[in-house]
């Protein structure tokens, strides 16, 4: 059975949850390593005041991501696909060998301040249950103006999505399909719109930093964010890393791409377990299972067992 490791983005973070993985040498070499490259503890940017900030959620999600993959491989375990959502994207990275752990933490740094510093109150995210794409998209082409920008961001589900831009203008997406097909339409609690082209400025630095780095063939195929190709070339993983901040994730199709090569189980990587769900979603005939709940040493063997 085909196996892929998944890496969630923003939002699957909870305080402590650094705490959570194993007491093992993998682990505490992962995160000694963390903290000696940002000169201050990683487990300090874990509290629950510390994850107000956009780069510290980025940062410890990271961190906690490539600990506990260099965990599963410590015992002998190896995927056949990796991808991430979002700023998992970069452990997926580091986990194909194509980053330098080190490299991809000064990085994720970078990005995390790069989106702080276009954060604005009047903008954010708000997520749309219910809709189809082309509904949503409808909806918004009516709403959507310079002043008030707003866009369809990340596709999740078929019927999960993700609206960026101004809140007004999202709240007046909201007003439209509640009630009108939509069984859920909520803002979210953050202020950055991201995987929107209001994101550009970032998406510039990004692909210029990483221009500067040492990229490496991958050892595990990735899946793209943005257009949900099975990247073999450090080149195409480049970009999407960078272009992906301003562009949707098209996690559906990400999921669908590694179904239709024969993956039939599904290893969620901490924290959280929104893609576990997403999979479980999307598709009856797999196996899905997260490290946060459904603990790190059961995923360990079922990855080992390949389900058996």
């Amino acid at each position: 059975m085909k196996s892929a490791w998944l890496f969630p983005g923003q939002g699957s973070q909870y305080p402590m949850f650094l705490d959570d993985l194993p007491q093992d040498t993998v682990v505490t070499e992962t995160i000694n390593t963390a903290s000696g490259i940002l000169n201050e503890s990683i487990l300090a940017l874990q509290t629950k005041e510390a994850l107000s900030s956009t780069k510290n959620v980025q940062m410890t999600m990271l961190t906690a991501g490539v600990a506990a993959a260099r965990y599963f491989i410590d015992e002998g375990s190896e995927p056949q696909f990796v991808a991430g959502h979002s700023v998992g994207a970069f452990a997926a990275a580091v986990i194909a060998n194509v980053l330098k752990f080190e490299d991809a933490l000064l990085l994720v740094k970078e990005r995390g301040e790069l989106m702080e510093g276009l954060q604005d109150e009047n903008y954010g995210m708000a997520v749309i249950v219910g809709l189809t794409e082309v509904q949503l998209e409808k909806v918004v082409s009516t709403i959507h103006t310079e002043e008030f920008p707003v866009y369809v961001s990340n596709r999740n589900s078929p019927t999960q999505l993700t609206l960026s831009g101004h809140k007004r203008a999202m709240r007046q997406v909201i007003e439209e399909v509640d009630g009108k097909g939509a069984s859920s339409a909520k803002m979210l609690r953050v202020t950055t719109p991201s995987h929107s082209p209001l994101f550009l400025p970032v998406q510039k630095k990004l692909k210029e930093r990483l221009g500067s780095l040492e990229l490496r063939r991958p050892s595990i195929p990735v899946i793209a964010n943005r257009n949900a190709r099975v990247l073999r070339r450090a080149e195409d993983i480049s970009d999407d890393l960078a272009e992906s901040i301003a562009l949707p994730v098209r996690w559906h199709d990400v999921t669908t791409v590694l179904h239709e090569s024969g993956v039939r189980q599904f290893i969620e990587m901490p924290p959280g377990e929104v893609l576990k769900r997403l999979a479980n979603q999307g598709f009856s005939d797999i196996h899905s299972y997260a490290v946060t709940t459904n603990g790190i040493d059961d995923c360990l063997y079922v990855e080992k067992n390949k389900g058996v």
